[in-house]
């Protein structure tokens, strides 16, 4: 059998791909006019926060950062519920997603 070298992957790559999670995230925000794909920025903003905390923790050697990724994981699955809640809620007032065209101040 051959003895396979395992090799650690840099801190930099890990934090280039939570930047890079993390500028999609934003631009989907920004571009995006359906509430879902809106919603589904949002997440993945917070995934790629979770990424990088992950990273710290496990370069420091520390829990803090695992403490802070569960906190945030509490954080968005409760925004998930909330969240397609109000979705759904949208959804079946105005029969749209697309958020130029939702006014929730008029009915």
């Amino acid at each position: 059998m051959t003895h396979i070298l395992q090799q650690e992957v840099p801190l930099a790559l890990y934090l280039l791909l939570s930047a890079v999670l993390f500028s999609l995230g934003i631009v989907g925000f920004l571009i995006k006019r359906n509430l879902i794909t809106v919603f589904m920025s949002i997440e993945l903003m917070l995934n790629a926060v979770n990424l990088s905390f992950v990273v710290f923790s496990h370069q420091w050697h520390a829990v803090k950062g695992q403490i802070f990724v569960f906190f945030v994981m509490m954080v968005a699955a409760a925004e998930a519920a909330v969240g397609l809640a109000i979705i759904i809620a949208v959804f079946r007032a105005r029969a749209t997603l697309a958020v130029d065209r939702i006014d929730l101040m008029k009915l």
